[in-house]
């Protein structure tokens, strides 16, 4: 049973739809969103704010997707994405599935996946659902942020 669902934000273009696709879910289950955001150690020296801005674009999501904010936990973690999504399966997030964008910060043009999502593909130990980037009707893809 899914009651606690971790997913990844990293600002990113694809990481908006994945965070609304998980509070979308949560209010079906009712049930609870782990976002969780993986700080590098560049980000620590060069972008010391990044975390406190990120951290209000996902409240902005939660109250633009109607669920009680108290269901909606922000965890920005050390590491890279990869392993702290994985980890998010155990203690103290304990997630019962991941939910990512298809690409992040580092995506190059033309790719389907990025290497984070690939690469949870392989190893997480939980369910996982990759979320595509929105599209416009011309179909090009639009930011959502």
């Amino acid at each position: 049973m899914i009651q606690r669902i971790a997913v990844g934000f990293d600002g990113s273009p694809d990481a908006a739809p994945a965070v609304r696709w998980a509070i979308d879910l949560a209010k079906q289950i009712d049930g609870e969103v782990l976002v969780v955001h993986a700080i590098g150690l560049l980000e620590h020296a060069a972008q010391p704010r990044k975390v406190v801005e990120l951290e209000e674009i996902v409240r902005g999501l939660s109250r633009e997707r109607g669920i009680d904010p108290a269901r909606v936990h922000w965890h920005p973690v050390d590491g890279d994405p990869c392993s702290a999504l994985i980890r998010a399966a155990s203690a103290p997030i304990a997630a019962d599935l991941v939910v990512v964008g298809s690409r992040g910060q580092g995506a190059h043009s033309g790719l389907l996946l990025g290497s984070t999502s690939l690469e949870l593909a392989e190893h997480t130990a939980i369910p996982l659902v990759i979320v595509p980037m929105a599209r416009t009707d011309r179909g090009q893809e639009s930011s959502v942020l």
